[in-house]
């Protein structure tokens, strides 16, 4: 049985939205003030999922073309987050998914490839030139995608304190920007993991295009299976949120392990603002297994593993902005997009650029970096300025 007219009104009256617009399935049209936003229902939605989780429903219904949103997307979403009636909120699926996933090292190779191996043709249209696929650094909100991943990598390699001859190893390397610029820069040996195919693969190519070789390598693993491997500086961007809430102290365990003694470990993880979990649509359509640790959880698991914690600083904002030009990018390059992807699978990532988004800007999730050490580590600076050097 579909959600019937009344239940669909009673929803709108609740949301009260200035400027929303339903369109219902019998051509019926609901306002609220100026349109800004219009939901028009071409398709009765399933009337037991609906009450149980209007969220994934809804999400559902969107990507299968049975609903259609129009109206910045984005914004439509914040609006939401923030509407009296907390409709985000409501139903199993808005909530953080409390289930731990058991992210072996096979179940963490197959999530790994369900969301990176796309394909590295599908993230050049729109990421930035050098395919960073995390939160970018803006000195100013007008910095360009590119400038503001440059500088995400320079503010994060500082919090190293990277000297020539360092040993570094990246823990999720991406496609190997930061291991390349830690080592041309810094003069450190770089050595990253990752177990996405295509990224090993695109490292390895601009490892022999840019004359490292000797200097920075990849590997196909999992950082649970480096063994015989010291380090005096990790890293890792982007990474954490994989492991699974299960897996967070084995994690912090084998960084600690693979760490000298006085090394320095800086962690950039998505985080919760208060509790843990995932957002269930995204679990499901996005990145399987997946779990963004609240804050105090990455604290106790740091602390409880040896580490001390020397720095922690949030960039909620950057992380937003990001994702709004990650958006924008995806929009404008539509026709490429098309040649490889169905419309089922653009509207899914739309939605997910566009949602990610608005959940940063108004703080549903954060962005911190934490510095942590191994032992006291007094060589370090006293102060904080000498990130802005």
């Amino acid at each position: 049985m579909g959600v019937e007219n009344h239940i669909l009104k009673d929803l709108h009256k609740k949301l009260a939205i200035d400027g929303l617009t339903f369109v219902l399935e019998n051509g019926e049209v609901l306002t609220g003030g100026t349109e800004r936003f219009r939901i028009t229902f071409r398709d009765s939605l399933p009337k037991n999922q609906f009450l149980a989780d209007p969220q994934m429903a809804l999400a559902e219904a969107y990507m299968d073309g049975r609903v259609d949103i129009t109206g910045n997307f984005r914004e439509f979403i914040e609006t939401l987050y923030l509407s009296q009636a907390n409709f985000m909120q409501s139903g199993v699926a808005a909530k953080l998914l409390k289930k731990v996933a058991a992210n072996t090292i096979k179940k963490s190779q197959q999530n790994v490839e369900h969301h990176y191996d796309i394909g590295n043709d599908f993230y050049k249209l729109w990421l930035d030139r050098k395919l960073i696929y995390s939160c970018a650094y803006f000195k100013d909100p007008q910095d360009d995608l590119d400038m503001a991943q440059r500088q995400k990598i320079e503010h994060s390699l500082k919090k190293l304190c990277l000297k020539p001859g360092d040993r570094l190893l990246d823990i999720g390397c991406g496609w190997g920007e930061l291991m390349l610029t830690a080592a041309k820069n810094y003069g450190v040996q770089a050595c990253g993991v990752t177990l996405s195919h295509e990224q090993r693969k695109r490292v390895e190519e601009r490892i022999e295009e840019e004359g490292m070789t000797g200097r920075v390598s990849v590997e196909l693993a999992d950082y649970r299976d480096l063994k015989d491997h010291s380090f005096n500086k990790i890293i890792s961007i982007g990474m954490v949120e994989h492991v699974g809430k299960k897996h967070l102290p084995e994690y912090f365990a084998a960084a600690y392990r693979l760490l000298t003694e006085n090394g320095v470990f800086m962690l950039h993880s998505i985080t919760g603002p208060k509790d843990g979990g995932m957002n269930e649509w995204i679990n499901k359509y996005i990145f399987p297994g997946g779990y963004i640790p609240a804050i105090k959880e990455l604290v106790t698991e740091a602390a409880d593993a040896g580490f001390l914690i020397t720095d922690l600083e949030s960039l909620r904002r950057h992380y937003g902005l990001t994702l709004i030009h990650w958006a924008k990018n995806f929009e404008e390059h539509l026709d490429e997009v098309r040649q490889s992807k169905d419309e089922r699978f653009i509207r899914m990532w739309r939605m997910y650029l566009n949602a990610c988004a608005a959940s940063f800007n108004v703080a549903n999730i954060d962005l911190h970096q934490m510095v942590l050490t191994k032992g006291l580590c007094d060589d370090r600076p006293w102060t904080r300025e000498y990130l802005h050097l």
